[in-house]
């Protein structure tokens, strides 16, 4: 897609929550039809819901505040979570006796950078909602205390993904961040400094994705597009329909494919970005073929040293320093980026002189390509491919393959929201057990960093229990 039309900006500024119960309604009525027609769903299913509805009665009652935080496999989840909230839980609520106040809903965090590709229009309507955005490169000292003002003193509860964007990966945490600790914890001291009692839980709620039958002809077919569009030939003319179908065969031809295109990206960066990528052995010393193990692990390490690569690109343009994983490193680049579109150091972009207006798009314009870097590296940082081999289920097979469908789609110039649907799925959604912070106050009083870091293991913990196989 070509980026002569990225044009300086100005500032990005802060999408306050102003929710309009109408905006609520229409919602609830339009998400059923969404759900048929613009998503492969097909059913909702979840386990343990009783437990949240307990929750929303004694946040109602005044006894406690809770946050949902919610694994973040699909992009799909939001609307998932909308269905459990409006149309399950008064369902559950009513067949157990379970008094709930009659506007069930949730405030919630988003990243402002959803509405820069989803539209603006979704920014108005995310605030309706009552959502609060965030900045997640950055110390957004207003974003966090819009949020930390709502889980302290919101009329509703709130909902959070601790992942902090989709990873791909039905059955698979990404590391979570340790925003959502914190923010528990401030909403125990802002409770206790307001003289109020209420007990402040984080609930984890775990999503997955089942096919309802499974795929595999569609997943064939979407491999074999990937490897026309890479310029790989699949080599199955001599195979029947049953032998192409055959999950060993598409693991290899997966595999294959990953390999090829982690050469042809490792060529891309030598010879255009003159950086040093070892050439690694394709076969063993004895000359006879490598094993899977051999592979997989031969692959993990060029991916993981691609990745970087690719980081170190983008962090030499904007003069940053690696630091952290590289989740953090990406959410670093991609404000760097906005700070060069959407400039705070230019007051009034009307009074620039077409010569300074002309510069300002240039460098908008390059800082998008080279954050173009970092959205590849954005897709794999959760990528193994020994996740495949574990468990060759169809749907690690699907995960694996849209994320590759991703990359090349993103090197096309192509629209990311038209990803290709393999076939109906079921939703099946957990409700963990709930996780006191206010019993942990007194650990984070005297040492935070590592009571913000145990909780944040216990919720990763709890997130990768419910995983279902």
């Amino acid at each position: 897609m070509p980026h002569s039309t990225i044009q300086v900006q100005p500032p990005l500024e802060f999408i306050p929550p102003n929710f309009k119960p109408l905006v609520r309604q229409g919602t609830k009525l339009m998400l059923p039809w969404w759900l048929k027609f613009q998503t492969s769903i097909a059913d909702i299913q979840v386990d343990n819901l009783e437990t949240l509805a307990q929750l929303y009665q004694s946040f109602h009652q005044g006894k406690t505040r809770f946050l949902m935080a919610f694994r973040h496999p699909s992009a799909d989840d939001p609307f998932c979570i909308g269905y459990m909230i409006w149309y399950l839980l008064p369902k559950l609520a009513k067949q157990k006796g379970i008094t709930l106040p009659s506007l069930l809903h949730y405030h919630f965090i988003f990243d402002r950078g959803i509405p820069l590709w989803a539209g603006n229009c979704i920014g108005k309507w995310y605030s309706y909602l009552g959502g609060s955005s965030i900045h997640r490169g950055k110390l957004d000292r207003q974003g966090l205390k819009s949020a930390r003002e709502l889980f302290a003193h919101g009329s509703l509860p709130m909902m959070a993904a601790p992942e902090g964007a989709t990873n791909g990966h039905n059955e698979k945490v990404s590391l979570l961040e340790p925003g959502i600790a914190q923010m528990g914890f401030w909403c125990v001291e802002d409770i206790s400094k307001a003289s109020r009692s209420e007990e402040v839980f984080i609930v984890p709620v775990g999503i997955q994705y089942k096919y309802l039958d499974e795929p595999w002809k569609n997943l064939e077919k979407l491999l074999t597009r990937l490897e026309k569009d890479s310029g790989l030939s699949p080599g199955t003319e001599n195979l029947s329909d049953q032998e192409k179908l055959a999950p060993s065969k598409l693991y290899q031809r997966l595999l294959r494919l990953g390999g090829y295109l982690l050469g042809k990206m490792e060529n891309f960066y030598r010879q255009f970005y003159h950086r040093e990528l070892p050439e690694l052995i394709q076969e063993s010393s004895s000359q006879q073929p490598l094993t899977d193990d051999q592979v997989n692990e031969n692959i993990n390490t060029r991916l993981n040293t691609l990745l970087n690569v690719a980081l170190e690109v983008a962090e030499e343009y904007f003069h940053i320093h690696p630091k952290g994983n590289l989740i953090d490193r990406c959410r670093r680049l991609e404000q760097a980026g906005w700070d060069f579109i959407y400039r705070e150091d230019i007051e009034n972009l009307a009074t620039l002189s077409p010569v300074d207006r002309g510069l300002a798009n240039r460098l908008a314009q390059e800082a998008n390509l080279r954050m173009w870097h970092m959205r590849l590296v954005e897709s794999f940082v959760a990528v193994s491919s020994k996740y495949v081999k574990e468990k060759p289920t169809v749907e690690r097979f699907a995960d694996i393959t849209l994320l590759i469908w991703d990359m090349i789609n993103r090197i096309k110039g192509g629209n990311p929201l038209k990803r290709p649907r393999l076939g109906k799925q079921r939703v099946q959604m957990t409700v963990g057990e709930p996780i006191s912070v206010s019993q942990r106050w007194e650990a984070y009083q005297t040492k935070r960093r590592t009571a913000i870091s145990d909780l944040t293991q216990d919720l990763q913990n709890s997130l990768e229990r419910m995983i279902q196989s």
